[in-house]
């Protein structure tokens, strides 16, 4: 009798394994498929960032057959940090901080950047009011001294390392500018502050400003354009090598795959390379970013 009751309570159990948790969402053999948990550093306005990075979780998710998941952070440091300790497995840093990530997890690598990402650019605005005329040559940026100035986030390549860098080649020190250097925290305070006066110029990324004007967020009888950088690498996407334990060992390639995919004709897909301005994603690699490693190493952000 007992041999029979257990043998029914066994036919019965099994149906609830096979719907356990632990067998549900897998991405080979047996593992059960975790989130991936996508990040990026906040170098605009939170709101816009969690529109944009939502849309390409719901992308990758579709492409890459894993649940993504997007989580925002505090600031730059934060992402550093996230990336390092394996809270965000694949994150959007800028060359300052994607340099940073990697130097803290060995194995790391960039694999994708946006086809404007080879040749950035950061641009110098100015208010209208403050009498600065438009700069030709980075050696004229010497006008910017004595001038109240303001960078975007500390850790920020276009807002904040290479212009510092370029400033240094025109023979200008923080400590010439008027006042305490300021940092906003995000290019979309930068351009707020120098409309609104509260500096004379400060450094922001081309690309964000140029979206800014296009929606016309941007007050130009108050504030323009005074200098054009030369051009440098900057953003990419780097992955920690630990989602091939979790994902398999072609699972970079096919995130690679999913970013190069992308494709203008499809509206769901444009819309999601329009919000990250850019009409297409290209490979990248560690080796892109050496000059920036020089120049954070220069000014002290790298150790």
């Amino acid at each position: 009798m007992k041999k029979v009751f257990f043998s029914g309570l066994l036919l019965l159990l099994l149906p609830l394994a096979a719907c356990s948790p632990q067998t549900r969402g897998t991405t080979s053999g047996d593992r059960q498929a975790k989130p991936l948990a996508i990040g990026a550093i906040p170098d605009q306005d939170p709101q816009k960032l969690q529109r944009q990075y939502d849309k390409l979780a719901t992308y990758l998710e579709k492409e890459l057959g894993v649940p993504v998941k997007y989580k925002p952070v505090t600031d730059y440091a934060a992402a550093v940090t996230a990336f390092k300790v394996g809270d965000l497995e694949l994150v959007w840093f800028g060359g300052l901080t994607g340099v940073q990530a990697r130097l803290q997890v060995p194995g790391a690598e960039a694999i994708a950047q946006r086809d404007v990402d080879e040749k950035f650019h950061s641009v110098f605005i100015a208010n209208k009011k403050s009498g600065l005329s438009p700069v030709k040559d980075t050696a004229d940026l010497k006008n910017l001294k004595g001038r109240t100035f303001t960078f975007g986030s500390e850790s920020s390549t276009s807002g904040r390392l290479m212009p510092q860098y370029f400033l240094q080649q025109a023979g200008i020190k923080l400590e010439d500018f008027k006042g305490k250097v300021g940092f906003s925290g995000d290019h979309d305070k930068t351009i707020k502050l120098v409309e609104a006066g509260t500096y004379d110029a400060g450094a922001v990324n081309e690309k964000v400003w140029l979206k800014r004007v296009a929606s016309k967020e941007v007050d130009l009888t108050k504030v323009d354009v005074i200098w054009r950088s030369p051009s440098y690498y900057d953003y990419h996407w780097i992955i920690n090598p630990e989602v091939k334990k979790s994902y398999g060992e072609d699972f970079v390639k096919k995130v690679q795959n999913a970013f190069f995919k992308l494709d203008p004709n499809v509206p769901e897909q444009k819309e999601i390379l329009e919000l990250l301005e850019a009409k297409k994603f290209i490979p990248t690699q560690n080796s892109n970013y050496s000059q920036i490693e020089e120049v954070g190493r220069k000014i002290g952000k790298i150790k």
